[in-house]
């Protein structure tokens, strides 16, 4: 991606589609770090995060996530879920977030140039080529270096950029947080350690307790 200052762009995320792509790839995503990320790329206008939840669910493992996105730069956006049982008898929940995140960036693609897209789903192909007749520059993040590939082959071609989540793996990594060192006794302040600083943790493991059907 180029880095123009100047450069209006909005971020638009399926949750469920960037988690199994990361989690394949073996990283968990610090969602604050991915929102400094592209801060950096340009003028971040937006950032949307797209899930559908269990409305019968007396706790979703999603609400930590959902709750403290909503709190941190991110417009939250979520649907019902649909659960069943499948053939082995493993809980599933299935719910595509597309006609949301179409509807959005739709609407917000007359004020940005770019508009960056996480997800792999085939059928947001014609809303790229939507978007793109208006202008504006549309960049796809998923990744193709897992087997299979977790992008539609249309979705990458349409795109004006591909970006592979594993080439941006380092600047959105969560990175695992030191637990705080016991309290010493007053004395003489220590020198500072060389090293990173610490980094919050924000939730890293939210579909943990289901599986989740990406959307074809």
């Amino acid at each position: 991606m180029s880095q123009d200052p100047a450069e209006r762009l909005a971020v638009f995320i399926d949750g469920a589609n960037l988690y199994a792509a990361s989690r394949t790839l073996g990283f968990d995503v610090d969602y604050k770090n991915l929102l400094a990320h592209f801060r950096r790329q340009g003028y971040l206008v937006r950032a949307y995060y797209y899930t559908a939840l269990l409305e019968t669910d007396e706790y979703s493992p999603l609400r930590p996530l959902v709750d403290w996105l909503g709190y941190n730069g991110y417009s939250v956006v979520t649907k019902p879920a649909k659960e069943f049982t499948d053939a082995t008898g493993r809980r599933r929940v299935k719910g595509s977030v597309d006609i949301e995140m179409a509807v959005d960036v739709l609407e917000l693609a007359p004020h940005v140039q770019h508009v960056v897209l996480f997800s792999g789903d085939g059928d947001l192909r014609r809303l790229v080529e939507a978007v793109q007749r208006r202008g504006v520059r549309v960049t796809v993040v998923s990744t193709i270096r897992t087997q299979p590939a977790m992008i539609a082959d249309e979705l990458r071609r349409q795109a004006d950029v591909f970006l592979d989540l594993a080439d941006i793996a380092d600047h959105i990594i969560r990175r695992q947080v030191e637990p705080r060192p016991p309290r010493a006794a007053p004395g003489p302040r220590p020198a500072a350690a060389a090293g990173p600083p610490t980094l919050r943790a924000t939730p890293a493991d939210p579909f943990r307790e289901t599986a989740v059907d990406l959307p074809e």
